[in-house]
């Protein structure tokens, strides 16, 4: 079928996962209902390591702060190593971009210089008041975005944080 190759375009779609059951949930909805052969997938993954910040103690012992920054990276490496293993599960060649910094700001702008069609997030189902409080990344990339954005909410947990 010659005249179906192509036929995306070039089209670039661009996945935020942070390794939540909610993000593996967006990627998984986004295979199964909207993925087309020839569409190049990108995978934004970007760490969050404001544990490190929030540490309940401050120490200056190096071997300490050593320990908790490898820790972290053995956690985003764990999360990276699960995001691979969806891309071959699903039998994608996607491109992880590790990223820095806010990740709404980051994946936003990471959209706009990949030049992607579309952004796929999940989303945390987080409360009115812990959304404004806090924040939230697919709101973020929901109001700054300059393409479509698909926010996947997980279906057994919807509403249900907003109890909490």
């Amino acid at each position: 079928m010659a005249a179906e190759e192509g036929s995306s375009g070039g089209r670039k779609v661009l996945i935020a996962m942070d390794g939540s059951e909610h993000s593996f949930y967006a990627f998984d909805w986004y295979m199964a209902n909207m993925h087309r052969d020839g569409v190049e997938v990108l995978i934004a993954h970007c760490p969050d390591y404001s544990s490190l910040l929030h540490a309940p103690v401050m120490s200056s012992d190096p071997a300490m702060i050593s320990r908790m920054i490898h820790q972290e990276e053995e956690e985003v490496n764990s999360i990276v190593s699960k995001i691979k293993d969806k891309l071959t599960q699903h039998g994608v060649k996607g491109k992880l971009l590790r990223l820095s910094g806010e990740a709404g700001h980051s994946i936003v702008k990471t959209a706009e210089m990949e030049g992607v069609s579309c952004i796929v997030t999940g989303t945390r189902g987080q409360g009115k008041v812990r959304r404004t409080l806090l924040g939230s990344v697919s709101d973020y990339i929901l109001n700054h975005a300059h393409v479509p954005v698909l926010i996947c909410r997980h279906k057994e947990v919807a509403g249900s944080s907003d109890s909490q």
